[in-house]
């Protein structure tokens, strides 16, 4: 089950992708058709927020259209998709340091006692710098000289939790979708904390789809790989994370209630831009384009 954010004649929408994922069943008039009401809401939130009764009317609309030739769909190509969440309950919750080999990277050692985190890294980035696919990464260059990438998976939250053991995790979570941890490390480095350098506008580029669970079995077990301008950068899986999902999650919403719509990137893999001698920061131009199995390419230009 991919689902998408988009725009269609000035409206924000939320959709299904089909299976040839060449087209998009509009939510609002599959339901028209299919129940004779409107009821999961106008956005993706709405969506996560109703949880079990919205997926319900999703999943036999599916199964409706797989024989409907009459059920109505859009082409993909005449929308413009937007990030999954344009604006979740809170900031994004990031994770630092959450790869090994880039663990070393950052901090330019080969010892990985020294280097991987004994605890997860938790930072967090501003929810107003999420932007969507093929949407402007802005270089902010009057403002950084070291702009970078990093492609990480994120999660979804599905439903409220607080001091949710490892073991039930994965019960709490919606779905998936790609996101990209622009960060300037210039910033980074002078301001310490990191929220600054990870935060200006459009330094959160989101989708494309949102996928569920259910779609994604083995979340724990997907290649994930970013290029520059076609050059493979990044090339990992995500059976290397430090610390597992589940983990993540528990040390998170041990003190922190968690809600639906919350998102949690959980770290990038080594070949990020600080990581070459000498670095390959992006510049005005660069395409990127950030993959990872089973959920898709998610597209962005610097400018």
């Amino acid at each position: 089950m991919h689902l998408l954010s988009y725009e269609a004649a000035g409206q924000q929408r939320v959709g299904i992708l089909t299976a040839d994922k060449q087209s998009v069943i509009p939510l609002i008039m599959a339901e028209q058709r299919y129940f004779g009401t409107t009821g999961v809401g106008l956005t993706m939130l709405d969506v996560i927020q109703q949880g079990e009764p919205a997926l319900q009317r999703i999943r036999t609309i599916i199964e409706k259209a797989k024989t409907d030739t009459d059920c109505p769909s859009i082409p993909l190509s005449s929308v413009k998709i937007s990030a999954p969440i344009e604006r979740p309950p809170k900031n994004i919750f990031c994770i630092g340091k959450n790869y090994t080999e880039h663990a070393l990277e950052f901090d330019k050692t080969k010892d990985a006692n020294i280097a991987v985190p004994k605890h997860p890294v938790v930072f967090t980035k501003a929810a107003t710098a999420i932007i969507g696919h093929q949407d402007v990464i802005h270089s902010h260059s009057d403002v950084t000289s070291e702009l970078d990438y990093e492609v990480e998976l994120a999660v979804i939250i599905g439903k409220q939790g607080y001091k949710i053991s490892a073991e039930d995790a994965m019960d709490y979570i919606f779905g998936y979708t790609i996101i990209n941890d622009i960060t300037a490390r210039d910033l980074q480095k002078k301001h310490l904390q990191w929220f600054l350098g990870k935060s200006l506008d459009t330094f959160a580029p989101m989708g494309p789809y949102l996928v569920h669970k259910s779609a994604l079995p083995h979340p724990d077990c997907l290649s994930i790989r970013s290029k520059v301008n076609g050059e493979i950068r990044q090339d990992a899986n995500t059976k290397d994370l430090v610390f597992s999902i589940p983990t993540l999650i528990a040390t998170i919403s041990a003190g922190i209630t968690l809600e639906p719509g919350d998102i949690i990137a959980t770290g990038t893999p080594a070949g990020v831009g600080a990581g070459f001698n000498p670095p390959k920061f992006l510049q005005p131009g660069d395409e990127l384009e950030l993959e990872i199995e089973g959920i898709g390419i998610l597209k962005n230009r610097v400018e």
